[in-house]
């Protein structure tokens, strides 16, 4: 009997770097500033710095783990090998439904970015084209990422510079901060940190995995740490941190209407392209985390199908952009960065106890650091407000049962 067909290894460390930011930046700067400071108040810089202390920790822990195991599916896959199939399987189930409602948000953030009015449309539009783009081929997922990041980052740049040089708001009012406020907002924030997961569930398609998975995770980390750190610390200087909490669109507020025009046109293109390059990584990371379940048999075998030709898995991609459309068309998915949030915190807590377990580590990853992502993550994830806690833990509880269900009746067949 045939290997079943692989995925290719097309991705160099720079466009798995680039597929890092593209998807931090389109989640991060667009979405989460505003509930997070509408938590943190004017230590919202503290509240990013906790946040990207956290991804350090699952970043350095995902990279030894990718590095051991460098195959499609990230910790669903890492969990499975050091842990067992539960914990492997909870890593997978945690991911795929909370970044499917990432997709989601960043989809209908796009619509409502370039197509006020029609923003479902528009979302549910480029649900569909992205998808087609990723069933070309990784290599075109990629250079697309790449021409996203290229025109985004010097609009953040320039927005920076606009923040510094603002002048303070006259009638600032400061918000009450407590620590669980600031925890909180730390746990919205790791929302727009998770970007670099989507290079770990392409490790079966990136080249020598061991040099460039690493050094592409800590890279678009770090980069990304600093532009959030400067973000934060401009749009507090330039709005105050009451009217940045009730923004809508932050970023284009910190231009007056008397220099709106080119910088808030500019803005407005930056967040419509930053969206579409983070829903692009989305639904491949998403693709190919189900790819890795199915191929175990926790999700449907059906969905384990790669297109020979392109060497990408289409029964996965397509299936998520069906579920993603029909999110569109019935939920406000603005409402669940909670509920991503703590999917993915999950998904790295299982993540830091995998690496936990090796015994082969790199100096700069001793185990205390990974007991030290463990407990930030269920931390961050257990200050989250009690709607998402709740609802994520119904939906993690209802694919525990489902799977236990399935696995008495396989084993009764037997």
């Amino acid at each position: 009997m045939s290997n079943p067909p692989g995925l290719r290894r097309q991705l160099g460390g720079f466009d798995a770097t680039t597929v890092g930011i593209g998807s931090m930046i389109g989640a991060g700067v667009f979405v989460v500033f505003a509930p997070a400071a509408a938590s943190a108040g004017s230590w919202l810089p503290l509240a990013v710095a906790i946040a990207g202390f956290v991804a350090y920790c699952n970043a350095a822990a995902s990279a030894q783990l990718a590095a051991v195991h460098p195959d499609s599916g990230g910790t669903y896959v890492y969990g499975r090998r050091q842990l067992g199939p539960w914990p492997g399987f909870i890593a997978g189930w945690s991911f795929i439904t909370g970044k499917i409602a990432s997709c989601a948000a960043m989809a209908l953030t796009f619509g409502l970015y370039a197509a006020p009015g029609f923003e479902t449309a528009a979302a549910v539009a480029a649900v569909v084209g992205l998808t087609v783009v990723n069933l070309l081929g990784v290599t075109r997922t990629a250079l697309m990422t790449r021409i996203i990041v290229s025109l985004v980052i010097p609009v953040l740049a320039f927005v920076v510079v606009a923040a510094f040089a603002a002048p303070a708001p006259a009638d600032v009012v400061a918000l009450p901060t407590t620590w669980l406020g600031v925890l909180q907002a730390a746990g919205l924030l790791f929302f727009a940190f998770a970007g670099y997961a989507r290079i770990a569930t392409m490790g079966e398609e990136v080249r020598d995995p061991r040099r460039n998975i690493p050094a592409a995770i800590f890279g678009s980390l770090g980069f990304t740490l600093v532009l959030y750190l400067l973000l934060s610390w401009g749009l507090l200087n330039a709005l105050g941190p009451t009217a940045l909490a009730t923004s809508t669109a932050p970023l284009r507020e910190v231009f007056t209407p008397s220099t709106s025009g080119i910088p808030t046109t500019a803005v407005t293109v930056a967040a419509a392209l930053a969206s579409l390059g983070a829903l692009l990584a989305l639904i491949a990371g998403v693709g190919r985390t189900t790819l890795a379940m199915a191929r175990e048999g926790d999700l449907p075998r059906a969905l384990a199908g790669i297109w020979e030709r392109f060497g990408v898995p289409y029964a996965a991609d397509v299936a998520t952009a069906v579920v993603v459309i029909v999110l569109l068309l019935t939920t406000d998915v603005l409402t669940v960065v909670g509920f991503s949030s703590f999917g993915v915190l999950i998904y790295y807590a299982i993540a830091n106890l995998s690496a936990f377990t090796l015994t082969e580590r790199p100096w700069h990853s001793p185990r205390a650091l990974n007991v030290v992502g463990f407990c930030g993550c269920v931390l961050l994830a257990l200050t989250l407000p009690v709607t998402s806690v709740v609802t994520m833990l119904a939906v993690l509880a209802a694919g525990v049962l489902g799977r236990a269900v399935v696995s008495g009746v396989r084993r009764r067949r037997v």
